[in-house]
């Protein structure tokens, strides 16, 4: 699909009618990683790929997260979607475009999100170096040492885990991932938290502890700002893989 701001961006839409879900996904990830979030999501599900990941394009950079916002809203208007969902960078990016637009959506969904006030700093940077560097070698078992800190250890030699590896290798060793990426370490999602008070959706704030990407604190402070909202934190990282169902279950039951 074609932006308004002029960045072809890969788009899949599943499912018919109202609502329609707009779905955003986190670094480095894809449509294949949210698809399973909104598997029991009524209505219309709009999945795509952020600037720089699977098929979008990758114009100059560096880019920020009034760029994401700016992708997540034309997909959204673009859509008619009046509910959202974001995973980790996909979350900070959703949470942007509220500080922007407190009206936009109905309701939200902000799944494993990272400091919305604060830089990553060296930390992101490392990695998106890090894949950035194994994704232009080529290098499939590199990508996946990569890729695999981003799995619990309880998960890592498990099928579930074999599976997830194998198709984020695919992904990224096939569509690459785009190097201006690392403009995000430095780049505060919302640069005025307490604009967040003004967002009219009810929200559901999901976390989890011992996640050292996506840390508990990201999303109990993330729900103090946010007037409407609801937290859930499970007791170990990885819920999507440890907590499928009940995932699966939270999620469609707030957005339907």
């Amino acid at each position: 699909m074609q932006t308004p701001h002029g960045v072809r961006l890969e788009r899949l839409i599943g499912g018919t009618g109202e609502p329609g879900t707009v779905f955003a996904h986190g670094l480095a990830g894809s449509i294949a990683a949210t698809r399973p979030l909104g598997s029991a999501v009524l209505g219309r599900r709009v999945f795509f790929q952020f600037r720089g990941h699977g098929r979008s394009e990758a114009p100059a950079g560096p880019w920020d997260y009034a760029d994401l916002a700016r992708d997540l809203r034309a997909v959204a208007d673009l859509s008619d979607a009046t509910r959202a969902l974001g995973v980790s960078m996909g979350a900070a990016a959703l949470a942007r475009l509220l500080a922007e637009s407190p009206g936009r959506f109905e309701r939200v969904v902000f799944f494993l999100p990272i400091p919305v006030a604060e830089p990553r700093g060296d930390a992101l940077r490392d990695r998106i170096e890090t894949l950035l560097a194994t994704v232009q070698d080529g290098d499939l078992a590199a990508i996946a040492e990569a890729v695999s800190a981003e799995l619990p250890p309880s998960v890592r030699n498990t099928p579930a885990g074999w599976g997830y590896l194998r198709q984020r290798v695919e992904q990224l060793s096939r569509d690459g991932l785009g190097a201006d990426l690392t403009g995000l370490a430095d780049a505060i999602p919302v640069s005025d938290p307490g604009a967040l008070g003004a967002v009219t959706a009810e929200a559901l704030v999901i976390g989890a502890r011992g996640d050292d990407l996506h840390p508990v604190e990201a999303a109990e402070h993330l729900a103090g700002l946010l007037p409407r909202a609801t937290l859930h934190v499970y007791d170990r990282p990885g819920p999507v893989f440890t907590h499928r169902a009940d995932l699966r279950e939270r999620i469609a039951g707030f957005l339907n």
